[in-house]
Parts: structure tokens; C-alpha cells; sequence
């Protein structure tokens, strides 16, 4: 698989769109990553999995699916070998990738470290001096 695939493949799920995060092109769905093709150049897409997801693609396909290094992989994100990647294993794969993003979206979990997107706590009468 090409990353031009792995492109039209993620593009393909319903509202996902094209973004960049530090200068990584990356797919999000309601604003939130679940893929992203920030490895292209090492040969790999990246999926936003979770570590149960993770152990299991790794357990059917270890020739193909690895973590990411460090803590992002011990969080579940995961790399896909593209050039061993055929069209049905990388379609499933970033369908799981998409349909856990919209399933946390809808429960309303949102990315850690990430700004807070909280209203602003309203402001409190103060007492004036008599």
C-alpha cells in the first residue's frame, strides 16, 4: 500500500478529513486524530488504537503491525507497515482507528494534554464596601 492509499482509504470513512499537526499530515473525525501518516517517511502509518486493539493486531499480524515507540505506543498507538499492507487489512485496520475515534467522540472523551475547551467559570459578584 502506497501513503497515497492509506489517503484515500482514511478519507473514505463518513467526516473524516485531512489535517496536519506538526507538520504531519494526519485523519480526524468531529476534530479528533485517528490516523495519521506522520512515519511515511520510516514506511509507516499510524493508528489511534487502543492497547487491547493493538495486542490483538499484532498477535493475527506481527510482520505487519508494531507500537509506536515509547508512550504513545504503550497508550495503543500503532504503526502499520505499508508496503506489506494489502487493501482489505489496512481498510479494517483504519476503520477500527475511525470507528473507536467516533465512539469516544460521542461519549465525550477528549485527547489528554490537550487544551481545555471549557467555558470560561462566570464571574463572581463581589461584595462593594458601604
Amino acid at each position: 500500500m502506497t501513503p497515497a492509499g492509506f489517503r484515500r482509504i482514511a478519507l473514505s470513512f463518513e467526516d473524516a478529513e485531512e489535517g496536519s499537526h506538526m507538520g504531519a499530515t494526519d485523519f480526524r473525525v468531529g476534530g479528533h486524530i485517528f490516523a495519521t501518516l506522520a512515519s511515511v517517511k520510516e514506511g509507516y502509518g499510524n493508528l489511534m488504537i487502543t492497547p487491547e486493539h493493538q495486542a490483538a493486531f499484532i498477535a493475527e499480524r506481527p510482520d505487519l503491525f508494531l507500537p509506536v515507540h515509547g508512550g504513545w505506543g504503550r497508550n495503543g498507538v500503532t504503526h502499520i507497515r505499508l508496503a506489506a499492507a494489502d487493501e482489505d487489512t489496512l481498510t479494517g485496520a483504519l476503520h477500527t482507528a475511525w470507528k473507536l475515534r467516533v465512539e469516544k467522540n460521542r461519549k465525550g472523551g477528549k485527547k489528554s494534554g490537550g487544551p481545555s475547551r471549557r467555558k470560561p467559570a462566570a464571574k463572581r459578584e463581589t461584595a462593594k464596601p458601604r
